[in-house]
């Protein structure tokens, strides 16, 4: 099989990852990093083991023998480098958001539609086993029609008033800060699971923290709450802790919660879907169990075992049962999904199912923000545009 060369272009906190997860797939060759400068992509490419460091991410695209491009800057700079790798003829893999604005995430929308590469969003928690098991349930009917989808994402990260990150400072970040990095992934798995669209929102939003103590120096993504660095006090804009009604285009209704400063919550990623039939609940923290629950019979918990899987599920699966799997084998999961996706030609008609795209990330960015409208407006709901919609089928919706 021919090797594919990839480039990765923001060396931060999640780059360690992709290059991780691209490692053990074991036919892609890790080419080189782009970061802010010269010196310091060499000094990653160094640290990482990541081929050679080049000035600038134009360089980079440059080189022929990069391939495919993984976007891992600050928001702020998803639009630019994505943009101009669907433009060079590169395949895309960018970490959500799909851009930092509603405006820019339809422009890279449709620049990947016109590409004729494949275009990646990661939604990384679309990759474990579980999930597209409680995905292929629903989907064969075992739970009923949807009556009620909730849950949450919680963490702590932030609890400290001397946390801090670029994620709050809204030209980095964007307007969002709960609602844009973590419940983008909830609203996206939501979604993903049930096959169903949030057709509507009401939010509640809320600041616990809306003042911190900024390092002097540029602070990195979690950076930690270190007491000796020199400080200034900021005024933060953006939500920590968010409350959202939902209504999904199947008849179904929902909720769910998100929250940066909830002591001791780490990545508390939680779904349930109630149905006629059963009920099915997932959490990212303890991921190798699917709950299954019933109203006249005993309520069962599914553990991760390839022999008990759907047949969509099993191949997200790659241990013996009892063998535990997570995070990093949910984003290596994604990650191969995308390069089988890339060495099909990146089509539409050869995308796996579980793979989110360009069209997911944009569909996400118009959910964050029709939940921003609907919290401006004073809590009121607020319809959410479909990017695939089209006028016959808003007719038939309505």
């Amino acid at each position: 099989m021919k090797i594919l060369g990839m480039g990765l272009v923001g060396p931060g906190f999640i780059a360690a990852h992709h290059l991780d997860a691209v490692r053990r797939l074991g036919d892609v060759e890790i080419v080189g990093i782009a970061g802010s400068s010269l010196e310091s992509a060499k000094k990653r490419a160094r640290e990482l083991n990541a081929g050679r460091g080049y000035a600038s991410y134009q360089e980079l695209l440059a080189d022929p023998a990069v391939q495919v491009v993984h976007n891992t800057t600050p928001n702020h700079l998803h639009r630019e480098v994505s943009l101009a790798a669907l433009r060079a003829g590169k395949h895309v893999i960018s970490d959500k958001p799909l851009a930092s604005s509603t405006p820019e995430a339809r422009e890279l929308y449709e620049a990947a539609r016109q590409s004729g590469v494949a275009h990646v969003v990661t939604f990384n928690y679309r990759g474990y086993p579980l999930v597209q098991q409680a995905r292929a349930m629903i989907a064969k009917g075992k739970v009923g029609p949807a009556v009620f989808v909730h849950g949450c994402y919680l963490q702590d990260w932030l609890t400290d008033e001397r946390a801090y990150s670029w994620r709050l400072d809204p030209k980095l970040g964007g307007a969002s800060s709960a609602l844009g990095d973590i419940g983008s992934h909830w609203c996206d798995l939501a979604e993903h699971v049930t096959g169903a669209r949030i057709t509507a929102v009401l939010a509640d939003l809320h600041t616990a923290v809306p003042v911190r103590e900024v390092p002097s120096a540029s602070p990195k993504a979690f950076a930690g709450a270190a007491k000796s660095a020199p400080r200034r006090k900021i005024k933060i804009t953006s939500e920590d802790v968010a409350s959202v009604l939902l209504r999904f285009d199947n008849g179904a209704r929902g909720c769910f919660t998100v929250g940066q400063v909830l002591p001791g919550h780490k990545n508390d990623l939680r779904l349930e879907v109630n149905g006629r039939l059963a009920s099915l609940a997932w959490r990212q923290e303890q991921p190798n169990e699917l709950w299954i629950g019933h109203h006249a019979q005993a309520n069962t918990v599914l553990t991760r075992d390839p022999a008990l899987l759907d047949p969509a599920a099993r191949g997200y699966a790659h241990l013996p049962a009892g063998h535990p799997e997570a995070w990093a084998d949910a984003f290596r999961n994604l990650l191969a999904d995308a390069y089988a996706w890339i060495r099909r030609g990146g089509t539409p008609e050869t995308k796996p199912v579980a793979l989110p795209t360009f069209a997911d990330g944009y569909r996400n960015s118009l959910l964050v923000e029709a939940m921003l409208k609907s919290h401006a407006a004073g809590g009121v709901w607020q319809h959410v545009e479909d990017p695939l919609e089209t006028p016959r089928t808003k007719r038939k919706r309505g």
